[in-house]
């Protein structure tokens, strides 16, 4: 399926298509959402002219300054000045791929006519998209309630020629970027300021991002886990599909039906065993990896519904003839599930450094730490306190954010989901997850060879070959540094689904 063209209409974006987010090149908006986007505004624009009635944020000030009446010819002034006071991001640059993702969302939740923005600014969004003009937007900043008000300001800045962008790989102010592409500037109008930096796009995108490399992970924990069960020489039992009918959870099922479809065939698992039970690391892996398939699935129907939501303030309805101002901006639906991703996650690497630690143990007539000549060889020992180390520090990332609230606005943003912070640190818990898994499969790669002449299944000893191409059998010591960082690697551009 060609992914590279996405169009935006009135219909959901699914998941599917987010999660080859980074082959989508150009999006273009069909023509029944510029028709509703244009009503929209129209509507807007005859309520401003013929109603001396207040409407938050449009002709009025912003939170705890909503009773401030704005006049008519100060609209505009309004709308530019609160992106301008509102880009108070700090910290780190955002990843390209995030920012992608943010102007992609932020599109589509303007799409469905409820915003009151103009054609041409959402167009311009979309020119950004296209031509891979990436706004710098920092990742410290939001509260995750009244929408991600700073990263979103940073996100539009470029929009009226302010801030920097990238640009065929290079940072260089908006201003200039505009000019060498023939834009000009876009004037906003009554309320679109709003509009812009009203959203969760913010938490979405790094949400998405998070969540699409965690449905490739936990299919790789799986995999990694069967070549660690053939590297410790375990017991299939705990796989057999009775034991996981009577406790039917479907994640469970799942990894249990997996291990056995990649176990399938192998002289190693198939061969006589000394022991009757595995440690829980081996023997638990459907329950473990289970639940965290389990808590996947229900993070995607949130994130998934909330992608293809107007989460801006206020809505307009133009056939209602309303305006309405109310919390779709709050990030609390966001900002739980965050933090259940990462703790599922956190759970998938703390499982397999355990694994990992299994297999150094000189237990099942491997040798200590993997290496021929233990003692004048350190061998896997280090690797293994790489990984207790992430892992120790994704325990400490896993506290949730979603717990804090920090009054705002003289107390008139008086709730916040602190969304925001769940949703980058969620990253860096993916992140570590990615470099444990990588570990895993370095170190269970490295056991399996103490098994030959037997094979393990045709699936697995595919993966084998393929891994040992990019990372040789350790004989002696040598810098582990540069294998770990190849087994990560590998991770990336192997593909196993």
């Amino acid at each position: 399926m060609d992914f590279s063209q996405l169009s935006i209409s009135s219909l959901p974006i699914p998941f599917e298509v987010l999660s080859h987010f980074r082959e989508i090149k150009t999006i273009f908006l069909e023509e029944e959402v510029k028709q509703k986007i244009l009503r929209c505004r129209e509507y807007l624009d005859s309520k401003m002219q013929d109603s001396d009635q207040l409407y938050y944020g449009i002709n009025t000030g912003f939170g705890y300054l909503q009773n401030v009446r704005i006049d008519a010819d100060q609209l505009e002034v309004l709308q530019e000045n609160l992106i301008m006071s509102h880009a108070c991001g700090m910290g780190d640059e955002v990843p390209h791929d995030v920012v992608r993702l943010m102007l992609l969302l932020k599109i589509k939740s303007l799409s469905y006519g409820h915003s009151g923005v103009q054609l041409e600014t959402v167009q311009r969004l979309v020119d950004m998209y296209n031509n891979d003009v990436i706004p710098v937007v920092y990742n410290q900043g939001s509260l995750g309630a009244s929408g991600d008000l700073a990263p979103l300001s940073h996100l539009c800045l470029p929009l009226l020629g302010k801030g920097e962008v990238y640009y065929q790989n290079k940072k260089s102010p908006a201003a200039s970027i505009l000019s060498s592409l023939n834009w000009n500037s876009i004037r906003l109008k009554s309320k679109e300021g709003l509009a812009l930096i009203n959203g969760t796009q913010f938490m979405s995108a790094y949400g998405i991002y998070s969540l699409v490399r965690s449905q490739k992970l936990l299919h790789w924990a799986n995999h990694i886990a069967a070549i660690s069960f053939e590297g410790f020489d375990g017991v299939l039992h705990p796989f057999n599909d009775h034991i996981h009918r009577v406790r039917d959870h479907a994640g469970q099922r799942y990894v249990a039906g997996e291990m056995r479809r990649l176990l399938e065939g192998s002289e190693i698992a198939n061969g006589k065993k000394s022991q009757v039970q595995d440690p829980y690391s081996f023997r638990c892996i459907p329950q473990v990896h289970g639940a965290s398939f389990d808590t996947f699935h229900y993070i995607q129907s949130v994130l998934m519904k909330e992608i293809n939501s107007v989460t801006d303030n206020p809505n307009v309805f133009p056939e209602e003839d309303l305006i309405v101002s109310g919390g779709n901006f709050h990030g609390q639906p966001l900002a739980l599930v965050m933090d259940f991703l990462a703790i599922a996650m956190s759970e998938i690497g703390n499982i397999s450094e355990r694994r990992t630690y299994q297999l150094i143990s000189g237990l099942r007539s491997l040798p200590p730490f993997l290496v021929k000549n233990p003692g004048l060889n350190s061998g896997f020992m280090i690797p293994q306190y790489t990984a207790a180390g992430i892992v120790s520090e994704n325990k400490q990332l896993c506290t949730p954010s979603s717990v804090d609230s920090i009054p705002s606005s003289i107390n008139q943003e008086d709730h916040v989901s602190m969304g925001a912070n769940g949703a980058v640190k969620l990253k860096r818990v993916v992140d570590n997850v990615e470099r444990i898994l990588a570990i895993e499969l370095f170190t269970a790669v490295q056991a399996i060879e103490f098994r030959r002449p037997l094979r393990s299944s045709e699936l697995l000893e595919k993966t084998i070959v393929a891994y040992r191409e990019k990372v040789s059998f350790n004989e002696k010591d040598r810098i582990l540094h540069d294998d770990m960082i190849r087994s990560v690697d590998f991770l990336h551009q192997y593909s196993i689904i």
